[in-house]
């Protein structure tokens, strides 16, 4: 629940985290030490402007895997299913069970391995898995069985990646001796590229004849995909029946694709939480890696390691402070990290310090991030941390709210 007793609206003072639904986002986040937005409304923009960049007839399968990105399927995947997307994929029989308790109807593809002994639970939840042995196939058929159900798979053919999947003989072997299982319906085709954010991706190239070729000697499987976020904005070709999209539902542009106009979704924020003085030569944070080069202002922020806050930003990081980028000084610790705030006239606690997203004319962006970090915004996005309470806003407002606040 939340504490609201330090508020300056005395109104909030006996609310609770469920109670911030409906109030004004400033207003909701006056407590809060560190907090996720998730925009809504940017996310319903960005489906749309995916659906029109892609064309009609394909359908828009979400990747909302490791929690929607970070940004958390609780607020993300009801209102993708509200914006219309047909199809949602994860990697995990657990991801997917997670997504049918917060009641989505919608087809839920499992992309990543599935034992057998999951086999139950996903003809119940009417959850589609991605099969790869035998094994599956019959334990599946005989769940499906049971049950008088019908138990829907899809056949990855590994192309080239080398990461999971199976060879194309063996995707026509394992397809062809499930169809003649009972209850057992091959109902996709799929393979992923390896290379299809790279400037030079013309292996995708190769990639796709191998894929060409299991469609050709698998007619009857009739729903195919092969496109990740990059090479669903990049190659018409490879859009099939549905294409895979993740990152750009997230607003961030992969490399070397093209924009299709989306708008970032998700932003990370903080409150000063200290504002103190370093005379010239002094250190901070642990280390002391970190030395003032002049009398300096240093603001802590809330947000560390544990928070999926990437130890590698230390003394290479910026923050925003009053609109002003502000730079990371010292090494990252698990729960906070010192900014040198110096250059922003009556910095205090309680000011707020945006990590990811926008203040005043300044932006930091996932790729800005990505790159301090020396990694990609995948692993910048879905690093963070459940203990970061989640905000998902729509008109200013504040719909939902999960985690702790």
């Amino acid at each position: 629940m939340t504490d609201l007793t330090a508020s300056a609206d005395p109104a909030l003072a006996l609310l609770g985290a469920e109670s911030l639904c409906g109030l004004p986002l400033s207003t909701a986040t006056r407590t809060l030490n560190s907090w996720l937005e998730v925009d809504l409304d940017a996310l319903r923009a960005n489906v749309h402007a995916l659906r029109a960049a892609v064309g009609p007839g394909v359908e828009l399968i979400a990747v909302v895997k490791a929690n929607a990105y970070g940004a958390g399927v609780e607020g993300v995947v009801p209102a993708l299913e509200a914006a219309g997307v047909e199809r949602f994929a994860v990697v995990l029989v657990a991801e997917a069970l997670a997504l049918r308790e917060i009641g989505v109807r919608r087809p839920i593809l499992v992309l990543g391995h599935a034992h057998p002994g999951e086999a139950s639970r996903a003809v119940v939840h009417n959850i589609t898995l991605t099969l790869d042995s035998l094994e599956l196939a019959r334990a599946l058929s005989a769940a499906a069985t049971v049950r008088l159900a019908a138990a829907r798979v899809h056949v990855h053919v590994d192309s080239g990646l080398h990461r999971d999947g199976v060879t194309l003989n063996e995707a026509v072997s394992i397809a062809e001796a499930a169809r003649q299982l009972p209850g057992l319906v091959v109902e996709g085709l799929s393979t992923h590229m390896a290379n299809a954010d790279e400037a030079d991706d013309s292996y995708s190239d190769e990639q796709h004849a191998l894929f060409a070729e299991a469609a050709r000697r698998l007619p009857w499987v009739v729903y195919r995909h092969a496109a990740n976020s990059a090479s669903a904005l990049r190659r018409p070709e490879l859009r099939y029946a549905g294409v895979r999209v993740g990152l750009a539902l997230h607003g961030v542009v992969p490399n070397n694709a093209p924009d299709p106009g989306v708008r970032p979704v998700l932003s990370l924020r903080a409150r000063l939480a200290r504002v103190s003085d370093v005379p010239t030569g002094e250190g901070v944070s642990y280390g002391l890696t970190w030395r003032a080069a002049r009398p300096s202002r240093v603001g802590l922020v809330p947000v560390g390691y544990a928070d999926g806050w990437r130890r590698s930003l230390g003394n290479c990081g910026e923050v925003l402070v009053g609109g002003r980028r502000c730079p990371i000084v010292g090494r990252v610790c698990m729960d906070q990290f010192v900014c040198d705030v110096t250059d922003v006239p009556g910095a205090a606690v309680g000011d707020e310090v945006v990590l990811l997203g926008g203040q005043g004319s300044e932006q930091i962006t996932a790729d800005e991030v990505a790159r301090s970090a020396g990694t990609i915004p995948w692993d910048v996005l879905a690093s963070l941390q459940g203990r970061l309470p989640r905000l998902f806003v729509r008109g200013g407002v504040v719909e939902q709210v999960s985690g702790r606040t």
